[in-house]
């Protein structure tokens, strides 16, 4: 029986594709992919580094903590950079240019600054490499932002932080542990294990991405390097609403980065448990994580950005992280035999929390649709910042407030987001009066 070309088609033929359904930018599938590859080489080493270099090259603590330092501040510059440069060189240049700095300054960090243990080649390669993955991740989240459809640009940006957080610190850790616990390897082949997945995850986006906005500039005048590269930091000094994004994605991390300083001995000397249980803690914190951004991203389109950030991301994170101390500290003084598990149920609802600031780059890009990228500069400024700035709080501020004056100081810095991000309010195309654009967009 011959089909009616005429007739109308069925309401199976009429839905969308599987990707398009789900809020993933097909033309940009195996950038997911090859970045979380990517991520997790990266990832590898942040539990591993700072034992190996003082167990194997007499580093002290602080020295390895002004290491890390060091790489933070190159990260929050990358970062930074990454937005405007992949507005005047197309986000594909800018991913390939930090996928190479980073295998660069690698092996010039394994081959020669390692085995010679000359302490300044140490800082300079491992502090240069940190503007690799900046530009790398970061790049491709540009490209998101320019290619995905404006009403499912937060859910596309959510899968953004599936694939990144998946890879860091999530399996790149489980991957470090594996390479030293299951197969043997030491810390120094663990490094060049991490090595090999960033090469692969590079290979994986940067070949298998075959969209084409992203292949070249995204501004019409390129020729204007200066203009380009300063409009992100004109917009931040010049539009409020930019340095309130730039701040409020800078508070989202900082108590991350600062927890993983003073938590630990927090856990053993005040609460009698282990560093492994404050480790289980971690891996329940983004094991929780990874699924919510996506889930936020998604209610951010359809309730609206501000409103999600303000209330399921910097509210929630508020209650969490004094809950993350109060909760155990009450337990472990009325001897219940519960409250590490109480411990672990806070921590996911935290997880949930820094999910739920997804819709905030969404709002970053709202601020300059027609400048994708130095619309994201600043709030790539405030992930990089938080690098940095979660462990130097901690090293001003520990010793006058104690682990429990810390803590009440991180739920306050969210109550401030929460302020900051209820005043965003306006950005979102079809909310509050904003117009939708014309669909110029590749879904």
């Amino acid at each position: 029986m011959s089909q009616d070309p005429n007739a109308a088609p069925s309401a199976w033929e009429q839905r969308p594709p599987l990707l398009e359904r789900m809020g993933l930018p097909r033309p940009l599938l195996w950038g997911f992919v090859g970045l979380m590859i990517f991520m997790i080489g990266d990832g590898v080493e942040t539990n591993i580094l700072a034992p190996f270099l003082t167990g194997d090259h007499g580093f002290t603590i602080p020295q390895a903590g002004t290491l890390v330092t060091v790489y933070g501040v190159a990260v929050a510059i990358a970062a930074f950079l990454s937005a405007s440069l992949s507005d005047l060189w197309g986000p594909r240049k800018v991913m390939f240019i930090g996928a190479g700095i980073w295998v660069v300054f690698e092996l010039l960090f394994l081959l020669v600054a390692l085995n010679s243990s000359n302490t300044a080649l140490i800082f300079l390669s491992y502090g240069l490499r940190g503007f690799g993955y900046p530009f790398f991740a970061y790049g491709f989240l540009v490209w998101i932002s320019a290619t995905a459809t404006a009403k499912r640009l937060a859910v596309a940006i959510g899968w953004f932080y599936v694939a990144f957080s998946a890879g860091l610190p999530t399996l790149g850790a489980l991957t470090a542990t594996a390479s030293l616990d299951i197969f043997g390897l030491d810390y120094y082949q663990t490094l060049w294990l991490s090595l090999a997945l960033v090469v692969l995850g590079a290979a994986v986006a940067l070949v298998g991405i075959k969209e084409k906005t992203g292949r070249g500039p995204l501004v019409e005048n390129p020729e204007q390097v200066w203009q380009t590269l300063s409009f992100g930091l004109r917009l931040l000094v010049g539009n409020r609403k930019a340095l309130m994004v730039m701040l409020t994605r800078t508070i989202n991390s900082v108590p991350t980065y600062g927890m993983a300083i003073f938590f630990p001995a927090l856990f053993v000397e005040r609460f009698g448990w282990s560093v492994g249980q404050f480790l289980i803690l971690t891996t329940v914190i983004y094991a929780v994580n990874i699924p919510c951004n996506l889930f936020f991203g998604a209610l951010g389109d359809k309730l609206g950005w501000s409103r999600t950030v303000t209330w399921f991301g910097a509210a929630l994170c508020a209650v969490s992280m004094a809950g993350l101390y109060l909760v155990p500290s009450y337990a472990v003084d009325q001897g219940w035999e519960s409250a590490y598990g109480l411990t672990l149920l806070v921590g996911a609802v935290f997880g949930i929390g820094l999910a739920g600031f997804v819709p905030l780059s969404a709002i970053a890009v709202s601020l300059a649709p027609k400048n994708p990228g130095a619309a994201m500069a600043s709030y790539n400024l405030g992930i990089g910042a938080a690098v940095f700035a979660g462990p130097l709080l901690v090293a001003v501020l520990y010793t006058p407030l104690g682990a429990a004056g810390m803590v009440y100081l991180f739920a306050a810095l969210y109550l401030v987001a929460a302020l900051m991000s209820h005043a965003l309010r306006g950005t979102q195309p079809g909310f509050a009066g904003v117009p939708l654009p014309s669909p110029e967009r590749v879904s």
